[in-house]
């Protein structure tokens, strides 16, 4: 398959749940009504649930409950607390949440151990006052706000910390609505969103305005392995590609870097193709952003009850335990191994890419 092929981009991967259920204060909402019609269109089971509560989603085995939880797409109304946005260095000034969850197995879940309950993906119904609330914080912020470096951003919003946008596209609309909404702001503002998935063509015709930048995780050495229900590589970079074409910001997400055998080549052969998928873009502007593994106690015992025989390589002895600026405990590779990794991507990403601009290694 080219990496330019569009024909790929048409015939990707779509997530379909088993299970779609809403409440009632997010039969209120026209965009919840609006997802609801989507996935009704699909052909899928839709219940619509006579209070507010998720009910039914609890389950004994921990197994069991994972795998019933990912296959659930909840309609809800974002808590009040969504509209009260945290910051998210290095990433961005501010996280705002479109929805919650993700359809993704991947066996190094970020996600394990940070959300409460089963890992339901919430689709929030009053996407409207969820926009409508970013006025209030333009021109405040730590990471790009303050940034020399990266001022041109203007204050950025990451709409992909707790989800994954275009895993759920398809369904919420939530992505294609925020794009729209930042093509037509007139302020100093971006948004930024990074997927997993390919099917990108619904945003190829937006009216993006260049203020959002669409970034592709991507890792030779996990898709494939510990990335279930994603896009595989090849189809990633070709929509990357495509989003370029289409006048987008771009930027690659390698994430989680793992030293299995032969990262250096995989690596290295990444970026090849990058570069290949991303000729003929046009005012092309990309950044990388480089993050390796790790991992918490509570999110490898999570990790442990969802992928019971996993080889993701967790073992605290061979990392070095570090303290978050929260207090907690985590495990990250040795230093020398941090050295040798990041000079060595770094190395390879200037010679493949040298249009781009690395962003950050943590």
């Amino acid at each position: 398959m080219s990496l330019h092929d569009p024909a790929s981009l048409r015939t990707a991967r779509l997530w379909r749940p088993r299970r779609v259920v809403v409440t009632a204060a997010a039969r209120d909402h026209a965009h919840g009504r609006a997802i609801l019609a989507r996935a009704e269109a699909l052909g899928l089971p839709v219940e619509a649930l006579p209070g507010n509560r998720l009910t039914g989603l609890r389950h004994p085995d921990p197994r069991r409950a994972y795998i019933e939880a990912k296959s659930t797409l909840a309609v809800v109304v974002a808590p009040p607390a969504k509209l009260k946005l945290q910051p998210i260095p290095p990433s961005a000034d501010w996280r705002v949440d479109l929805a919650e969850g993700c359809p993704a197995h991947c066996q190094y879940c970020y996600l394990a151990g940070s959300l409460a309950g089963p890992p339901v993906t919430r689709v929030y119904a009053n996407l409207p006052e969820i926009l409508s609330n970013l006025a209030s914080y333009v021109g405040r912020g730590g990471v790009t706000s303050a940034s020399a470096e990266r001022a041109q951003e203007g204050t950025s919003f990451e709409a992909s910390c707790y989800t994954d946008p275009l895993g759920i596209e398809h369904l919420s609309g939530s992505l294609s609505a925020a794009i729209r909404h930042f093509g037509a702001w007139d302020a100093p503002v971006s948004l930024r969103a990074t997927t997993k998935f390919a099917a990108v063509e619904p945003l190829l015709g937006l009216d993006h305005g260049r203020r959002t930048r669409l970034r592709f995780s991507v890792n030779p050495v996990a898709a494939g392995r510990f990335e279930g229900g994603t896009a595989p590589l090849r189809e990633r970079l070709s929509a990357l590609g495509a989003v370029a074409r289409a006048g987008y910001p771009v930027g690659l997400t390698v994430a989680p870097i793992l030293p299995l055998p032969d990262w250096r080549a995989a690596y290295d052969d990444l970026f090849v193709q990058a570069a290949e998928a991303l000729a003929g873009a046009p005012d092309l502007d990309i950044t990388a952003e480089l993050i390796t593994h790790r991992f918490t106690p509570g999110s490898k015992t999570v990790l442990e009850g969802w992928y019971p025989g996993s080889d993701l390589p967790m073992r605290e002895d061979e990392r070095s335990r570090k303290f978050t600026k929260f207090g907690s405990v985590k495990y990250v590779f040795p230093p020398e191994l941090m050295r040798e990794m990041r000079g060595e991507l770094t190395r390879s990403l200037a010679e493949r890419l040298p249009m781009a601009r690395v962003l950050y290694w943590t």
